[in-house]
């Protein structure tokens, strides 16, 4: 959607996730002066106009972490003003991260402490820039780089650890040169300047994070098998499958093929007996979304999982180390949390199963609220969550999908 909305021309989309994200983003792009139509599910239509014009309304992101990120991103290569919000949650993540590099190439900006929203953007005139991420975090390498496509001599970000390449897919996509190289394990991604986009077809591939849940479905309730397909493949964003595969997960991927520049597969689950891993913390990067549903797994298995290096997990919707910890505890599940980690005790070792019965608090945190839906289907007692209207922020037909395989979700 971004990508398209500072294109020229059209730019066609098939297999599109129509979360509330997904839709915050597109109204955002229409502010900007995009024209969005939508032409059938996961379909739609995007008539670039080479750039961004000022917008006569506050952007209000929704709950859309990464929508708001990369928008500023890419807003900050243009003369103008934008305020932008979000719900209260979105309202209270620090955007300081995304802001210093930005502030660094030339743009301005006013809002609350740490950079919360509701903040107002100033852009253009933007320098060039080479910046270390202090953290691994493919949000702000991508603000960067949608920056850049406005900045006199371009951009470089250095990337001590790998995080997911999308963008940079994306901007080849659309017509950018993007020149990527590893010097000694570290990973340089240069942006030169003058970049011009043309509109294209993109097709969506399926989402890993999104796949995981009923995949984990299948894993811890006997008797189960479903396949997922065209799941990305991407080896920035398979973490998840690679560690079910070491806990003995029977986890098949078939089908490989090459759609739209990524790699996409099936992957078949079958009910298998877990054993609790360890987890490199190198491997947080690819799959950093995905530990509350690999928690409940590890509730499912023989012995402990342990979980370090996850630290940025406390600054996503909600705090997930504390969230999820909260609610496998309330359901009989042994959890010891640490700063930056959390180490889950599974329950076959004891000989007993899940037991289930707990009310979950989720803070409107999507993956929080699934995940432990998910539990729910394999413990002995159901599992209660008190914000189920946030899945549609990522996953708008999970209770269909989990329903429609067999699995029982109702409001209390």
């Amino acid at each position: 959607m971004i990508l398209g909305a500072l294109a020229s021309g059209t730019t066609t989309i098939e297999g599109l996730l129509e979360g509330d994200d997904v839709l915050a983003t597109a109204r955002a792009m229409q502010a900007f002066g995009a024209r969005i139509e939508k032409e059938g599910v996961g379909r739609w239509r995007v008539e670039g106009k080479g750039g961004f014009a000022e917008p006569s309304d506050v952007i209000d992101c929704g709950n859309a972490g990464t929508g708001v990120r990369l928008i500023m991103g890419a807003a900050s290569g243009f003369p103008m003003c934008a305020t932008f919000t979000g719900d209260h949650s979105l309202r209270g993540r620090p955007m300081g991260r995304v802001l210093d590099p930005l502030a660094r190439m030339g743009a301005t900006w006013l809002g609350r402490d740490k950079g919360r929203l509701p903040l107002t953007l100033k852009g253009g005139g933007l320098r060039g820039l080479v910046y270390t991420l202090p953290m691994a975090s493919a949000q702000v390498k991508s603000a960067v780089l949608l920056a850049g496509l406005h900045a006199e001599g371009g951009v470089e970000v250095i990337e001590p650890e790998a995080t997911r390449d999308h963008t940079e897919r994306m901007l080849r996509a659309f017509g950018a040169e993007v020149i990527v190289e590893d010097k000694k394990g570290v990973r340089h991604v240069r942006l030169p300047e003058g970049q011009k986009l043309k509109g294209t077809h993109v097709q969506v591939p399926g989402d890993p994070s999104s796949a995981a849940f009923p995949l984990v479905a299948a894993l811890i309730v006997p008797g189960s098998e479903v396949t997922v397909e065209g799941v990305m493949l991407n080896v920035l964003r398979t973490g998840l499958f690679t560690t079910l595969q070491e806990m003995g997960a029977d986890l098949v991927i078939s089908n490989v093929r090459v759609e739209s520049g990524e790699e996409v597969g099936d992957i078949t689950a079958r009910h298998s007996q877990l054993k609790g891993v360890v987890v490199p913390p190198e491997r947080a990067p690819s799959m950093i979304d995905e530990y509350p549903i690999l928690a409940v797994a590890a509730a499912f298995a023989d012995g402990p999982t342990v979980m370090r290096g996850i630290g940025e997990m406390r600054v996503k919707e909600s705090d997930r180390i504390a969230l999820t910890a909260a609610g496998l505890l309330a359901c009989g599940v042994t959890v010891e949390e640490e700063p930056e980690g959390m180490t889950v005790v599974g329950t076959r070792g004891g000989n007993h199963p899940v037991r289930g019965g707990g009310k979950v608090i989720t803070h409107g945190d999507h993956r929080i609220a699934m995940s432990h839906l998910i539990l729910g289907m394999a413990a002995l007692e159901p599992v209660e969550i008190d914000e189920p209207g946030m899945i549609a922020t990522s996953f708008p037909g999970f209770v269909s999908l989990m329903t429609g395989l067999g699995g029982s979700i109702a409001e209390a």
